[in-house]
């Protein structure tokens, strides 16, 4: 069998599209959502992927507040600027691109951001709420790896899911989001006993343990579905996954690309969550996200 190739740009551009339309109709009631973006140090990477969501923000209609910062930024500076958004009213969502510079203490920004305010979904109070089953925001990429999910109508009541990675950022909340739609979650990582065992089994594998094709094609269930949040560069410059892409997807059900899969998934969701955060904000309800 052949996968059905998941198409993330193009489930994430109809998402857009959605969210166009919402933010039109917020407009047309007075109000304008609106995203910081808070950039710290000349990362190139991280120039790229701000410069990725102020673009996104621009064309759905979306206000930025950029705030370009010197690698020289102290941690006071840092954390007078975050209190100051927070009680910024035109400011509906907070985004601290990471890493932040040598230095400073990522996990006190963190926490110093409103949690209404943190549309990334990584503060503690909301990975906590989604560990309670009562979410505010969750993080943007396992929200995305969900509606991927959905997309390739991947059964999860019951299904057993491996998510291979345990970060704070992908690999603990999509586990919570796959145990809340009543899967059998196994969280694996870079030291687990009989990976290759634990995989063969499994319905669904999402891999995001940032390790080039760690994750063999011959592993993969027949039928199964695979989520490939992995991003390597290769020493000739090619993008791949997690997952040894060619042979997993002669097992597969269904499986993403890389690049082209979850990536854009990612900025679709921080756009969805930051009109929800203005809508919550404005008491204007839940917006739907399509």
């Amino acid at each position: 069998m052949t996968a059905e190739i998941i198409d993330g740009k193009a489930v994430a551009a109809r998402i857009r599209a959605g969210l166009t339309e919402r933010v039109a109709e917020l407009v047309a009631r007075g109000l304008r959502p609106g995203l910081a973006v808070v950039l710290a140090g000349d990362d190139p990477a991280s120039q790229v992927y701000v410069r990725n969501k102020t673009n996104a923000c621009a064309e759905i209609g979306f206000r930025t507040f950029d705030h370009r910062l010197p690698a020289t930024v102290t941690e006071a500076e840092l954390l007078a600027l975050v209190d100051r958004l927070n009680r910024e009213p035109d400011v509906d969502g907070i985004l601290i691109q990471m890493p932040l510079p040598a230095g400073l203490d990522g996990r006190r920004v963190l926490l110093a951001i409103d949690p209404d305010k943190d549309v990334d979904g990584i503060h503690p109070d909301n990975l906590g709420r989604l560990l309670m089953g009562q979410p505010r925001f969750v993080a943007c990429t396992p929200l995305g790896i969900m509606r991927l999910l959905d997309e390739a109508k991947t059964p999860l009541v019951g299904a057993d899911a491996v998510v291979i990675g345990r970060s704070n950022l992908v690999g603990k909340p999509v586990a919570a989001l796959l145990m809340l739609a009543d899967a059998t979650v196994t969280i694996c990582h870079s030291r687990t006993c009989d990976l290759a065992e634990r995989v063969g089994r499994a319905d669904i594998v999402v891999a995001a343990v940032g390790r080039a094709e760690m994750v063999k094609g011959a592993w993969i269930k027949s039928g199964a579905t695979v989520i490939d949040v992995g991003i390597n560069r290769r020493a000739d410059g090619k993008l791949i996954g997690d997952v040894e892409f060619v042979p997993a997807a002669l097992r597969a059900r269904a499986i993403t690309p890389v690049p082209g899969g979850v990536g854009p998934m990612t900025i679709a969701m921080l756009l969805g969550n930051t009109l929800i955060a203005a809508a919550r904000r404005a008491s204007l309800g839940h917006p739907r996200v399509v």
